[in-house]
């Protein structure tokens, strides 16, 4: 049986085929390159969603990373159930034509409970006393110790925050290996999230961008060349590219001035009450759901969102039917932002009054995405040694906060979510053509799903 690999290189782009990516534009011109025009928004869950399933987000749900769950009256980040994504994935149709197929998903979202042979995926143990634990979860359950055993714990500050690095991604490829020499999969799903880091934090622009290509090209070499001695054949696909930004937006503190959104005060910090608020925006980069709990709002609040200086488009009704989003997750309204901007979840006035998460690396409770996670924050003096103190705490069973995140979004000088206009700066799709070139003209993001479909057929 024809078995294959498909490497999702992250944030990669044509802008980076050249000569500090030398293996990757070999490869590009060996098995051909195509464009893949984003689906919107063009962030991780969605894009992912998009090619494993070939629909729209008003078909499979993932409107974005995140989203307001009305009947909980609560915002979901980062969910991991497979449960959540409607319809086919690639895997269950690939198996439906040939039962002896299987599939290793690792690192991809929405990882847990889904159907594939063998997954892996981050997921902390949070123990009651307040603690969090790295880890990871993997199906069958007893590959977790096996795979730790073998290759030690998996390196989760470098996974995300302001240490993530080629660590992670290394462990990453390390663990497919592993899995391949274990499982012999016929399919393996291969996340590689190196590029995302920098070219948030730093901007695609940044004289160390050649650095981290190097870096990603390399460990592709590695997997390319142990997955051919293997006889697996390779593909690679990105998410999205990501663009120079210097301008974020605080849509937040705007309806905040309006009097649309309700605060509420605990222990002398600022909670956003979604429930209780009129109107609010669920940020998610280059993107914002805009939900309303207050319908009569509907006109004021797109006057506001048009007049805000930064955001390009705003949909609603037919447009937001027609950009794919016609679904119960996504928001009432959609922002999107201009090529040079981007959406904080901020809205704090004062930065004493700041939830006491909004200083730490937390995913989850953040109320919209977060890319200032990346950064630790520069006023602070000697933070190397600010954060061994609290470690030691940590290890003393002690409580703390590791409050290291600074509060100035301007730092960011990356993002994504939004179409670029340059197709260069569009995601790719790298050995599912033959011959070199753009071949064939840009993908759709949900012809993905066919192209990689005729790929792993066995």
């Amino acid at each position: 049986m024809r078995r294959s690999a498909v490497l999702n290189i992250v944030g990669l782009s044509q802008r980076h085929l050249g000569g500090d990516t030398p293996r990757l534009t070999e490869f590009a011109h060996e098995r051909g390159i195509r464009s893949i025009e984003p689906c919107l928004p063009a962030v991780t869950c969605t894009a992912q969603a998009t090619y494993l399933t070939g629909q729209h987000p008003a078909e499979h749900g993932i409107v974005a990373n995140g989203w307001y769950d009305r009947t909980l009256a609560e915002h979901q980040f980062w969910k991991q159930s497979n449960h959540l994504v409607g319809g086919r994935k690639l895997w269950e149709v690939l198996r439906d034509r040939h039962p002896d197929f299987t599939c290793a998903k690792l690192f991809w979202w929405y990882n847990m409970y889904s159907t594939a042979d063998y997954s892996i995926t981050p997921r902390p143990m949070y123990p009651a006393d307040g603690r969090k634990v790295f880890d990871i979860y993997t199906h069958p359950m007893s590959m977790r110790e096996a795979i730790k055993a073998d290759l030690g714990d998996f390196p989760f500050p470098q996974f995300w925050g302001p240490m993530a690095g080629i660590e992670s991604s290394r462990w990453i490829a390390d663990s497919a290996m592993w899995v391949e020499r274990q499982h012999r999969p016929t399919l393996s799903l291969v996340y590689l999230p190196h590029l995302d880091y920098n070219l948030q934090k730093l901007g695609p622009e940044a004289p160390s961008t050649a650095d981290d290509l190097r870096a990603i090209d390399a460990l592709f070499a590695e997997l390319l060349d142990g997955y051919r001695r293997r006889d697996v054949d390779v593909a690679v696909v990105s998410e999205y590219g990501i663009t120079p930004v210097d301008h974020p937006i605080h849509l937040n503190r705007l309806f905040r001035e309006r009097g649309w959104v309700a605060i509420k005060d605990e222990l002398g910090r600022e909670l956003l009450d979604l429930g209780a608020s009129r109107a609010f925006a669920i940020a998610d980069h280059q993107l914002a759901h805009i939900y309303l709990n207050d319908p009569s709002l509907a006109d004021d609040v797109t006057a506001l969102l048009a007049a805000t200086g930064g955001v390009d488009r705003v949909l609603s009704g037919e447009q937001r039917q027609k950009a794919g989003l016609d679904h119960e997750r996504a928001g009432d309204i959609i922002a999107i932002a201009d090529a040079r901007s981007w959406f904080t979840y901020y809205y704090w006035r004062d930065d004493a009054k700041a939830p006491d998460f909004a200083r730490c690396v937390d995913i989850h409770r953040k109320p919209g995405y977060d890319p200032v996670e990346l950064f630790i924050d520069p006023a602070l003096r000697f933070p190397k040694l600010k954060a061994a103190l609290k470690l030691a705490k940590k290890r003393l069973g002690m409580r703390m906060l590791m409050d290291l995140i600074p509060l100035d979004a301007s730092l960011v000088r990356g993002s994504h979510g939004r179409v670029p206009e340059d197709r260069e700066d569009w995601p790719v799709m790298i050995g599912g053509a033959p011959g070199g070139g753009d071949a064939g003209g840009p993908l759709k993001a949900t012809e993905v799903f066919s192209e990689l479909l005729r790929f792993c057929a066995p």
